[in-house]
């Protein structure tokens, strides 16, 4: 008997003020918005997500929504904390943005493309134009191209197209789905340095497996290409293999700053925690002209 094969779908649709991208195969849905290239949400065929979306998301125009992998870009968090090379880039005195300027605004789809039961999305962000992004002009070109397969694989590219050096910290902000970060632990990390932002963000060093009590908000440096999230509760492991970094971000608001969150219901940080595959303050690139440097994400599960 012949299987039938179910061909990828591709369909622009509208999630409140957002147009949107949903991708479906045979085994999987994928849903990413034009704003800010930002993946929303991923599930597999008969599983729970893999990519968390709050409840609470707000889709409107020129704010980042709750959830799914933000890109942060040509800076990660409080401006000030990242390296003087890339608090150099930013001219003018506005308060800068937290995660930089590319999350809120819209990006171009330029090409899709099935293949044998794949999909590959590419959506651009040209930087030509001075004063494109506000106080930060430089002749940059950015893409990010996505494919969904059996995995989920994101690539973040950065090309400077200018005549001088520019230097640039980012990250691909995912928010992974858990039945409960209480039972939830991280392997791959034991053994790093890392910085306890939550002290003075004073260096320290991971002992053992990472489990959770309370607000987590760490940067791991010397980083392993992969990371696995354990999750008892389904049963599985959701398993991250960076490219291009060095650095991640571990981060659950846990009770007290999950109250204080938009778009964030106060019991959600049960169900979720970040994992952010990263280029941030030792790790954070330099392009000569006419170089190019890409930060990638392959993500998938395995059963326990």
């Amino acid at each position: 008997m012949n299987e039938t094969f179910t061909a990828p779908q591709v369909e622009r649709i509208e999630m409140g003020d957002l147009p949107c991208w949903r991708v479906t195969t045979a085994d999987a849905e994928l849903l990413v918005a034009e704003q800010g290239a930002q993946v929303l949400s991923y599930q597999r065929s008969g599983e729970q997500p893999l990519i968390w979306l709050s409840e609470q998301a707000e889709f409107r125009r020129g704010q980042s929504v709750r959830g799914g992998v933000p890109v942060c870009w040509p800076w990660f968090g409080d401006l000030v904390r990242n390296p003087a090379g890339v608090r150099a880039m930013r001219g003018g005195h506005a308060p800068a943005p937290a995660h930089g300027e590319v999350r809120g605004r819209d990006w171009q789809l330029q090409d899709i493309i099935k293949d044998n039961g794949a999909v590959s999305l590419t959506f651009s962000l040209p930087q030509s134009a001075a004063g494109e992004l506000p106080d930060w002009s430089h002749a940059l070109d950015l893409t990010l191209a996505i494919r969904l397969d059996e995995r989920l694989d994101l690539r973040l590219t950065t090309h400077n197209r200018g005549s001088y050096r520019v230097a640039l910290s980012q990250a691909l902000h995912t928010y992974l789905a858990v039945s409960d970060i209480r039972e939830a632990s991280v392997e791959g990390l034991d053994g790093l340095r890392y910085i306890e932002t939550l002290e003075d963000w004073d260096e320290r060093q991971q002992q053992g497996i990472l489990q959770f009590a309370g607000e987590t908000d760490r940067i791991y440096l010397d980083t392993p290409p992969r990371l696995d999230l354990v999750d008892p509760g389904w049963k599985r492991r959701i398993c991250l293999e960076a490219s291009g970094s060095h650095s991640a971000i571990v981060w659950n608001p846990w009770i007290d700053k999950a109250a204080r969150l938009s778009q964030f219901a106060d019991d959600a940080w049960q169900r979720m925690l970040c994992i952010e595959t990263a280029n941030v303050l030792e790790d954070a690139v330099e392009l000569a002209p006419d170089q190019s440097a890409s930060l990638g994400l392959c993500l998938w599960s395995e059963p326990l």
